[in-house]
This record gives C-alpha cells, structure tokens and sequence, in this order.
C-alpha cells in the first residue's frame, strides 16, 4: 500500500489517520490500494477473476471552513475531501462473464467528533455527508466503503461478447437492458418474434372473436 507524505510533512499512515489535525493543517496525501487489501470489495469479485487483481489510487485533503456558531460567532470547521480512481473485477448480471467495472469516487465530509453531533448535524448539501472523525481514522475503511456504495445495481458489460448458453435457450425469453432481467413479454413467439410457437395471447384474442356474437357452439 503506497504511501505519501502530506504537504505539510511526514508519511501518512490511512489505517491510523488524525483525521482532526490533518484538517486543521490542510494536508494532503495519497497512495494505492490493491482490491486483494478491500476484503469486502473482494468478496464482489467472481471466483474466475480473483488472480486479476486490480487496484485503486485514492487521494485525501484536510480542510476547514468557518461556520456559524450557535452563539452567532464563527468558528473554523473541520473537513475532509477523498478521491479516489480504479476499477474492480464484477460478474455481468446478462453474460455471467467477468468484466472490469471502473469506479470514480469524489466525496467531501464534515468531520464530528460523536454519532450524536452527527445525528444532530443539518444536512443542508445532499453532496456533503457527515462522518465521526477520530484520532485513530481508518482511512481505508472509508474507501472501501465508498467502493461498495458505487457498485452498480445490476452489474453487466455495455456490449456482452455473448449471451450466457442459459440464458440464450429461449425457455426465458430475451433480455431487457433496460431492467437488467428477463422480459417474458419478449420471448419467442412475442410480437415480432421470429419463433415458431404459438403465441397464447393471440389464440386467446381469436377465442374471443369467435365467441362474441354467436356465444358457445355445440
């Protein structure tokens, strides 16, 4: 796991981060991190792709903003900024094939030093979360967090290389892109479809015409 030094001096450690001093000073660092080292992220890749790891780069900076006091005073606030770039090995919910999925975080936080002063924060900026800062701040742990809150929700290629041979049988009809699951609507014998079956719905509307005037016959 790279490593490097903040603008102000001296490595930095992403598993035992001051998250409050490296605010105040408005440092900055980045590194690496390998999918291998993000055990739950890890737990996303398919067994087929686990001696491909990928990897991410992420990079920090403290900050700190002034902000209104209940008093009416202003006082200076701490804040933290995290990117961070790479992709991870997912399994394509349309081919079950393997395919690499690029993330691109960008997140900024208002540091509190307590779950209470957090539940208590105003959430004003629907951009700006509030997490509980320590002296002691995994870092990493919020990266791979964030990763796994940017997983897609239905994980799949923009052009599969091919239909998986259960899902191309036709007992399950086509896919639908839009949905990531497969329509019955447009399976074989479908409006449209160039299938040989006989298309239920149809047999059920003629039914009807027949029937509609004369009623049943014997």
């Amino acid at each position: 796991m790279a490593q490097q030094a903040g603008k102000s001096g001296g490595a930095v450690d992403p598993r035992a981060l001051d998250v409050f001093e490296f605010a105040r000073s408005g440092r900055q660092a980045a590194g690496g991190l390998r999918v291998s080292q993000l055990p739950r992220l890890s737990n996303e890749v398919p067994a087929e792709a686990r001696d491909r790891d990928t990897s991410f780069t992420w990079q920090a900076e403290g900050s700190t903003q002034p902000e209104l006091q209940d008093d009416g005073s202003e006082a200076a606030q701490p804040y933290l900024r995290l990117a961070v770039h790479g992709s991870a090995w997912l399994e394509c919910q349309r081919c079950l094939a393997p395919y690499e999925q690029a993330f691109d975080v960008d997140a900024t936080y208002r540091l509190v030093a307590s779950e209470e002063e957090a539940e208590a924060y105003p959430l004003d900026d629907d951009e700006l979360d509030v997490i509980v800062g320590s002296r002691q701040f995994d870092l990493v742990d919020l990266i791979e967090e964030e990763l796994l809150l940017s997983l897609p929700l239905v994980p799949k290629h923009e052009a599969c290389p091919q239909v998986h041979e259960s899902l191309s049988s036709g007992a399950g009809g086509e896919w639908s892109d839009d949905a990531g699951e497969l329509s019955p609507d447009e399976g074989e014998g479908g409006e449209g479809g160039d299938g040989g079956k006989p298309n239920p719905f149809a047999a059920l509307e003629a039914l009807k015409r027949d029937g509609g005037t004369g009623g049943k016959s014997h």
